[in-house]
């Protein structure tokens, strides 16, 4: 068994090797891509600028508007034994510019900002925009967060394992239930510390993980907040 798990680990890690070798790569064609797409967004505003001013006072629905306020999702998390909240229902992926209102706190998937939150061991100590965050749990990223509840030996601990995990990054969250909460695409669990055995079963589960959208998708050259 112990022979097993190793060999899990190490397969793990050589896989990661191969994607951060290749990151430099994808972070050219995904500016490429992310240039391309801004183009086309501000051309499209321009043109939908005069239709959204005669549609302001009509449709509340503001999935159906595309004014980027709805998630897009549905459905609710159905809790495991091990205590990690699985969501079970719909989780939409189309890019929006302006900001969403999501269903959970922190979100763990839904429509997000087209630039990805750096998620390359990045511990940002102030708040991020959750449209950026959403977009690496997109790629594959376990995000850790943590209130001002949470014990400073707990958040130093974390942020230590979140600096040399790769597809992981971590942040200050004032509106969730728990102190500690570690999130994945479609997946979130509360930890009780850092040394919660859940920590590390949660981020060998998760980091680029098979609930992953975009596996292999860079957590570079992104929004660094």
């Amino acid at each position: 068994m112990g022979s097993a798990n190793k060999s899990s680990n190490a397969a793990r890690k050589a896989r990661i090797e191969e994607m951060r070798r290749a990151d430099r790569a994808r972070e050219r064609r995904n500016r490429v891509l992310v240039i391309a797409a801004s183009v086309v967004v501000v051309a499209g505003l321009v043109v939908g600028g005069v239709v959204l001013v005669d549609k302001q006072s009509g449709s509340k629905d503001s999935a159906a508007s595309g004014d980027g306020k709805g998630s897009g999702d549905s459905g609710h998390f159905v809790t495991g034994k091990d205590g990690v909240k699985t969501w079970s229902g719909k989780l939409s992926r189309t890019h929006v510019t302006t900001s969403v209102s999501y269903p959970m706190h922190p979100p763990v998937g839904g429509n997000h900002n087209p630039v990805w939150l750096n998620c390359n061991g990045d511990v940002y100590t102030a708040p991020v925009r959750d449209e950026n965050a959403v977009h690496a749990l997109e790629h594959g990223a376990v995000w850790v967060t943590y209130t001002d509840k949470a014990k400073k030996a707990d958040v130093d601990a974390l942020a230590a394992k979140v600096k040399k995990t790769p597809y992981s990054l971590m942040s200050p969250y004032t509106n969730q239930s728990d102190p500690l909460v570690l999130s994945a695409w479609g997946h979130q669990v509360s930890v009780k510390s850092a040394s919660d055995p859940e920590v590390n079963k949660f981020f060998a589960a998760y980091v680029q993980g098979p609930q992953t959208p975009e596996p292999g998708a860079s957590c570079t050259g992104g929004a660094m907040k």
